[in-house]
């Protein structure tokens, strides 16, 4: 595996769990923070799947496809409901690092997909 290839999924991923720790820890010092529970959930259960999807990619782990699958669609996830307290700008920058994170989880998907053999009947 050349790490080159799946430096711009590192990147996202690592970008995405740090913007999601970020966002979970200033909406659980809000004031709102009841009206955040699910915000401050997803923010978590995002950054360990995107810690886990970088750290799997960058160690050449062969049976990361599913977690493209997964890291996406919790990402999107994280996106849209921190999309909804987008007048906060932690929540704001979080969203939009989670949509980068899962275009990326899905563009390595769609090319791992590419590299499958496909089967002839």
């Amino acid at each position: 595996m050349n790490y080159n290839n799946f430096k711009k999924c590192i990147d996202a991923c690592l970008d995405c769990a740090v913007g999601c720790n970020q966002c979970g820890y200033e909406c659980l010092h809000s004031s709102e923070v009841t009206q955040r529970i699910r915000c401050i959930q997803l923010d978590h259960e995002c950054a360990i799947i995107c810690f886990a999807a970088a750290n799997m990619l960058s160690s050449g782990n062969k049976w990361i496809g599913a977690l493209y699958q997964e890291c996406a669609e919790i990402c999107e996830a994280c996106a849209e409901e921190c999309e909804k307290h987008s007048h906060e700008e932690h929540c704001k920058i979080c969203a939009d690092r989670c949509r980068k994170c899962a275009g990326e989880c899905r563009s390595m998907l769609d090319m791992a997909s590419l590299k499958k053999p496909t089967s002839k009947i």
